[in-house]
């Protein structure tokens, strides 16, 4: 499947955010917080690609947001509040201009983004492909 692909090799490069400390150039600070953007686009894309492939009709025409509540709906992610926190901090990522915000992207996703993304690898790998 193409877009789990994309979200395979999109999270394969998203572990190089742990090779960079602060204090971060600005370069480095905006490659990582675009690591990011791509994983969680790619992931989503992903669920949606597999749910339309799996039959479920609401998922054609859905958004990130509704893509992310049907995939918990169907037991695709187990923790949709941290997938809703990962959506608002995607939907920050146009304001990474501010370092602050970005640092905060960065920091969220090696705390929690990361292993959130790979638990999905996980489970779509296990359980629906």
């Amino acid at each position: 499947m193409k877009k789990y692909d994309n979200f395979c090799a999109a999270l394969n490069n998203l572990k190089d955010i742990y090779d960079y400390n602060e204090p971060y150039s600005n370069v480095v600070l905006t490659g990582l917080v675009a690591l990011y953007e791509i994983c969680f686009e790619q992931s989503w894309k992903a669920m949606k690609e597999i749910l339309e492939n799996d039959g479920v009709s609401e998922s054609q025409t859905g958004s990130p947001r509704q893509i992310l509540k049907l995939a918990y709906q169907m037991k695709m992610i187990k923790d949709e509040e941290i997938w809703i926190d990962a959506l608002k901090t995607r939907n920050n990522v146009a304001h990474s201009y501010n370092q602050e915000i970005a640092i905060d992207i960065v920091r969220q996703t090696k705390e929690k983004f990361y292993t959130m993304f790979c638990d999905l690898k996980c489970d779509l790998e296990s359980n629906w492909l």
